[in-house]
């Protein structure tokens, strides 16, 4: 009689197998693979040779609490194979002395998640004896053309999965500027991390079953992902927070990496931290869905639509000195937002809206009772298709809803104008294995003013109605009674009712607008008619909170002007550093407008700025080659910018691949533009391209940011 065969030991070979299968920068010792791709393991024997015919080798695959082979989170397959048994592959490399080279595929499209991998040996007249051969991890494959997330291109795969650092773009549409992040998906403990993110969701406590058996689906991880991110109807990552005051965490503008965040999270037992923005929230996202192999990228939206009611207008009102007042309906324009792109199939859609797809984790409006959003196809978007899954209506509108201006005045309002361009400005990600930007804004819209824009907007508007009760929905389209112009440096002057262009006004900045310096600008009056104009104009300024949020005036001026036929004139303005500092918020906007009126006339024309005050960036030098595993030092160059003394001051210093954890340097004061230098040491533990990212903050300031890209030779 044969004995049975025993399994004394078994290499899951993770190094090799994770080079084949790009996760070797998450780990060595540890196997992480990809559906869709062999993997390969060696069974070493206690007793003898594995003989084929005579030895039925069974391997079982479980994920989840509740394996089950009905819902796909249970696995039987033999290494002779019975076609159709399981969609799982077992197949035979070679036979050694006393070991057993075996390969196996997942499907590609099984769940992701904790793998435990076990065997049943049944040799000839003997017993079946099982063993427990250890863990792995599987994962989404971009690399394998039947999974939903298969994206052909090398270089976008490279860019939008394996990179772990990338810019964000911030500031407002005239003055676009790159924010550096670490992402930081390789890092330690963060795939950890992010399959506890999925077991704290809603739907994992609620039903853990069907919940591991979605995990398969791209579109179903991206919902989860979108909902765990936000802490709004659950334990998740962050507390969003759009108001002034941060003193009971972080400021969301001093974080400059994902990786902080999400340890924190984790270390303190799953409670949300404080406090995160829409920056904040895609790039957690981004380092979320990217640790996971579904390829994301981080995109920001110039003037961006928040249309609480659905129907496509953003209500907007002012009083008779311009300024901007709070939004009852809660209606809004955001200087700029952040949300994400995520690639993957929607065999749930019609043909053709696969590719990239919204997801949204910053917490505006419920979908399906949860606050998420996405995902939602950016083909639908721009073909004003706002009746396909997933929220793409609100999408939509954050990229192509008209801007309605009311004059509140005397208990009364009075529209002053829809604008139909202001929403949805250089969407902007960055470029493939480039530090340059993208503007993709034709992606998600026709061109501003043409025949298909218009049209595209008419459809979707027809779509939500048609959805909706009648009255549900109130929209404008009636002839503009007067102008306004959200103006850039030198804005283009609107319209007038009759369409002929009688007087025009707009802002014109003299210098660039860097913090604790005067904003000079001028009020620039044309005149276009052959007659005499007398204008009354109102200015005011007042700061902006990232959401558009208003408040208070600091800053007002009146101005006489008195135009001849076809004349201009300018009027200059300034506003000190000592009158706006005290009102500014973290977010270093100041919105200036000015309201005109002709003298015996009631038209009024509005016109507005929005302005955001700039830092001197930190300037960071590597010293000497950059080796790995070789001392690195690294110097970081910085300075107070204000005219005044600066307190608590403390530098904050990372990078993937080159520091374990983040560095922060108490530095206490600096006096009134003071600079100053110090020098750090490293050890980098990973090659290639790498960046260090650095944040300076103190009592006065938060987010005087710089960054340096440096290459770790081997």
């Amino acid at each position: 009689m044969v004995e049975g065969l025993e399994v004394a030991l078994t290499d899951l070979q993770s190094s090799w197998n994770n080079v084949q299968h790009h996760t070797d920068e998450i780990s060595s010792s540890r196997l992480l693979v990809r559906r869709g791709q062999a993997f390969n393991i060696t069974l070493y024997f206690r007793n003898r040779a594995f003989q084929p015919g005579l030895d039925n080798i069974i391997f079982v695959t479980e994920t989840g609490p509740l394996p089950d082979l009905s819902k796909g989170t249970r696995a039987v397959f033999s290494l002779e194979g019975h076609p159709g048994s399981s969609p799982w592959i077992a197949s035979l490399q070679t036979i050694g002395a006393n070991s057993l080279e075996v390969s196996l595929c997942a499907p590609p499209m099984a769940a992701v998640g904790r793998y435990l991998l076990k065997v049943h040996i049944k040799s000839l007249q003997g017993p079946v004896t099982a063993y427990q051969l250890g863990e792995f991890i599987l994962l989404f494959n971009p690399w394998c053309p039947e999974d939903a997330v298969y994206l052909e291109s090398e270089p976008q795969r490279q860019e939008y999965v394996m990179n772990d650092y990338g810019f964000i773009y911030q500031g407002n549409k005239n003055w676009i500027r790159p924010c550096p992040w670490n992402y930081g998906q390789f890092e330690e403990n963060i795939i950890d991390i992010c399959l506890e993110l999925l077991d704290k969701s809603l739907n994992f406590q609620i039903d853990p079953a069907t919940d591991c058996a979605l995990r398969g689906s791209p579109v179903y991880i991206s919902r989860v992902v979108s909902a765990m991110i936000n802490s709004n109807d659950d334990n998740g990552v962050l507390n969003g927070n759009w108001g002034e005051n941060y003193s009971d965490g972080t400021n969301p503008t001093e974080w400059m990496g994902s990786v902080a965040i999400l340890k924190q999270w984790h270390a303190t037992g799953c409670q949300p931290v404080r406090y995160g923005q829409c920056w904040v929230f895609a790039a957690v996202t981004c380092t979320v869905m990217r640790c996971l192999g579904i390829p994301t990228r981080v995109i920001t939206n110039f003037n961006s639509g928040h249309d609480t009611d659905g129907n496509l207008i953003i209500d907007e009102y002012y009083d008779n000195t311009g300024r901007i007042l709070e939004n009852k309906k809660k209606d809004s324009v955001w200087n700029f937002h952040v949300w994400n792109e995520c690639w993957m199939a929607r065999n749930d859609l019609p043909p053709g809206f696969g590719g990239w797809q919204v997801l949204d984790a910053t917490p505006q409006e419920t979908s399906n009772g949860l606050y998420c959003c996405g995902p939602a196809s950016v083909r639908a978007i721009k073909e004003g298709e706002v009746d396909l899954n997933y929220d793409t209506a609100f999408a939509f509108s954050m990229v192509n809803a008209d801007c309605m201006a009311w004059l509140v005045f005397g208990g009364k309002e009075q529209k002053l104008h829809q604008d139909t361009s202001t929403v949805g400005n250089f969407i902007s990600t960055k470029s493939i294995q480039s530090d340059e930007r993208d503007d993709i804004t034709e992606n998600y819209k026709y061109r501003e003013g043409s025949l298909q824009e218009r049209q595209v907007f008419l459809k979707a508007l027809q779509k939500l109605k048609a959805g909706r009760s009648p009255g549900s929905l109130r929209t404008e389209s009636q002839p503009r009674s007067v102008p306004l112009s959200d103006s850039p440096s030198l804005a283009t002057p609107s319209l007038q009712p009759s369409d002929v262009v009688q007087v025009s006004l707009k802002f014109q900045l003299l210098d660039s607008p860097d913090m604790g310096q005067d904003i000079r600008f001028v009020l620039l009056a044309l005149n276009m008619s052959p007659q005499f104009k007398d204008l009354r104009v109102n200015l005011s300024a007042q700061s902006l909170l990232h959401d558009g949020s208003p408040l208070l005036p600091f800053w007002q001026d009146t101005a006489f002007i008195t135009l001849s036929p076809e004349e201009a004139k300018t009027y200059p303005c300034k506003i000190t550093y000592s009158q706006y500092s005290q009102y500014l918020s973290t977010d270093k906007l100041i919105r200036i407008s000015a309201l005109g009126e002709e003298k015996n006339s009631p038209e009024k024309i509005l016109v507005k700025k929005i302005i955001t005050l700039a830092y001197p960036s930190i300037v960071i030098n590597v010293l000497g080659a950059a080796i790995v595993n070789q001392p690195l030092s690294i110097q970081v160059v910085f300075s107070n910018p204000l005219s005044e003394q600066v307190e608590d001051c403390v530098l904050t210093v990372e990078g993937s691949g080159l520091f374990r954890r983040q560095q922060r340097v108490l530095i206490g004061v600096l006096k009134p533009h003071h600079r100053a230098s110090l020098t750090l040491e490293t050890i980098p533990f990973k090659s290639g391209q790498r960046q260090i990212q650095a944040n300076l903050r103190s009592n006065k300031f938060k987010d005087i940011k710089g960054y340096t890209n440096v290459y770790i030779g081997l």
